[in-house]
């Protein structure tokens, strides 16, 4: 065979492979080229809708009425619709990311998207010009859950519990971050996403407890008195200190008392914070499964609190779709 030949039968050779099937694949079937078409549709999307508000917030347009919406439910699907796939199709699990999402729910090439979407998340939720931040904004949610743990009768090591979750729940509902707008609500807000009546509701229930507060640390109850006078007049959601204080009392302290028996039956301290995360999301049935007394066979049967319900027992519905904690 002369040389340029071998070369063009080469060239054929490999032509044939990168067309044919994979070796022992065999042509897709039904499902996973349903499963597939889904995943390139909701990935299309969701690249569509990041492009579309970078190009609305550079060319400094109006936005739409929550603008953050589209590109959850985008990202949404692109992770349910890629779950379905390696369901449908194994040999798509790919390599690790950096978010260390499990890689059957994430394919690490769509990590930059991810980036985009957060720092549009950033810009879309920035906090007003108004908003008062605290120099330590961590040490200030595990101060003010123990105080308050401890004022509802908590022994030290349980106090401490009180503020790790807390601490948690901070991470769970901004990533850490003070005063935040919300890009997907009109009515939740602040460092602890609270609405009007919760923050009214958590501020009541901390005056009825103040006394008690200053009995147990009287520096952090200095500190409160200082944090009220400069939010005073304000939205007391967009200071850091008094919106997660009274998100605390809105939300959680009344179920501090609870934690000694969590502890006994959620020993693995995330599933602790799951489980305050979901009194956050889903309180009502989450608050009747503590009080059932068997937690970790409790059944939930409304569509949507399934949504959330499996975040905390790793299970995933037959038929049902949700992601994994820390991905909405």
């Amino acid at each position: 065979m002369k040389p340029r030949r071998h070369a063009a039968a080469i060239v054929a050779v490999l032509a044939l492979l990168l067309a044919a099937p994979a070796m022992g694949q065999g042509a897709l079937t039904a499902r996973q080229s349903e499963a597939l078409a889904a995943y390139d549709r909701a990935l299309g999307d969701f690249k569509s809708i990041l492009a579309e508000r970078r190009r609305q917030i550079e060319a400094k347009q109006p936005l739409p009425n929550l603008p953050g919406q589209a590109l959850y439910l985008a990202r949404v699907a692109v992770i349910s619709s890629y779950k379905d796939l390696t369901d449908a199709m194994p040999s798509r699990i790919g390599r690790p990311n950096k978010f260390e999402i499990p890689p059957a729910y994430f394919d690490a090439d769509i990590e930059p998207l991810v980036d985009e979407y957060g720092k549009l998340f950033d810009i879309m939720e920035a906090p007003p010009a108004s908003a008062q931040d605290s120099p330590t904004p961590f040490k200030d949610v595990v101060d003010l859950a123990v105080a308050i743990a401890r004022a509802k009768g908590l022994a030290p090591e349980h106090a401490e519990t009180a503020g790790r979750i807390s601490l948690g729940l901070f991470f769970a509902e901004t990533n850490g971050k003070q005063n935040v707008r919300n890009a997907r609500s009109n009515t939740y807000m602040g460092s602890f996403q609270t609405g009007p009546s919760e923050d009214r509701n958590g501020q009541r229930k901390w005056e009825a407890i103040k006394g008690e507060i200053a009995a147990i640390d009287p520096a952090l109850s200095a500190r409160d008195d200082k944090e009220e006078a400069r939010a005073r007049g304000t939205d007391h959601r967009f200071n850091h200190w008094t919106n997660v204080r009274n998100g605390l009392m809105n939300a959680h302290a009344d179920l501090f008392r609870e934690i000694p028996g969590i502890v006994k039956t959620l020993p693995n301290p995330i599933d602790q914070m799951k489980l305050f995360e979901l009194i956050q999301i889903v309180p009502t049935p989450t608050r009747s499964a503590l009080k059932s007394g068997d937690l970790l066979n409790y059944g939930v049967s409304s569509p949507t609190i399934m949504k959330s319900w499996p975040r905390l027992f790793g299970q995933r519905p037959a038929g049902f779709k949700w992601i994994p904690a820390g991905l909405c």
